[in-house]
């Protein structure tokens, strides 16, 4: 399982001509949080008329989705994209009985849902744990960056890409920090100190 927060930088992807409010991002992540604890598809708001839903990149029946199970949800983070108008929000399950990782975006259109696209990672994944997911992902500072520290959206994009890329093509540099550490599945690679490296490699072609 490539580390779902991959599936976020797709909101770097698509450029929106009109801006969203961060506060309706904000009432739709919690909308989609409130969904998924009831397991109740139906109450997630707003939807459009028409709502493309995938789940493992394939068409899904939206009400038959994993948005129909009610979990316990240990853990969750979004991330609110006010000029693509577009979501990310990662759920993290422990319940012994069938633990989940799951990555959720969605995009707007004239205020409302749109497209939904889940990846719904379980037992057998790519270093799927979600004991260990939770355990990295709570103590991760996600802070806001002082907006004179920020890079831009184009330089976090192609950071983004190389990184994507990298696991089909071993040739491309992607431009990792130093000190840099790497979440995947529930596997991390640094220890917090000055010298965690995040190139120690990636398998090929997980996705």
């Amino acid at each position: 399982m490539l580390r779902l927060a991959l599936s976020a930088l797709g909101l770097f992807a698509v450029q929106a001509a009109a801006q969203c409010a961060r506060e309706d991002l904000i009432a739709a992540t919690d909308s989609l949080l409130a969904a998924q604890t009831a397991g109740t598809p139906d109450s997630l708001v707003p939807m459009a008329d028409t709502v493309n839903y995938l789940e493992a990149f394939k068409t899904a029946d939206f009400k038959a989705g994993i948005l129909s199970q009610p979990l316990k949800i240990d853990f969750n983070r979004s991330l609110h994209d006010t000029t693509a108008c577009a979501t990310y929000t990662e759920i993290i399950v422990t319940d012994r009985t069938h633990p989940y990782v799951i990555g959720t975006q969605m995009r707007f259109v004239d205020g409302k849902i749109a497209n939904i696209s889940s990846l719904v990672t379980d037992q057998g994944d790519w270093l799927f744990n979600a004991t260990g997911t939770f355990y990295w992902a709570s103590r991760e500072n996600w802070d806001p960056i002082p907006e004179d520290q920020r890079d831009s959206r184009e330089v976090i994009q192609a950071a983004a890409d190389a990184y994507a890329d990298l696991f089909n093509d071993k040739s491309v540099t992607v431009p990792w920090g130093h000190p840099c550490a790497r979440l995947e599945g529930g596997a991390y690679t640094g220890s917090g100190s000055a010298n965690d490296r995040c190139d120690v490699g990636v398998p090929n072609g997980k996705s």
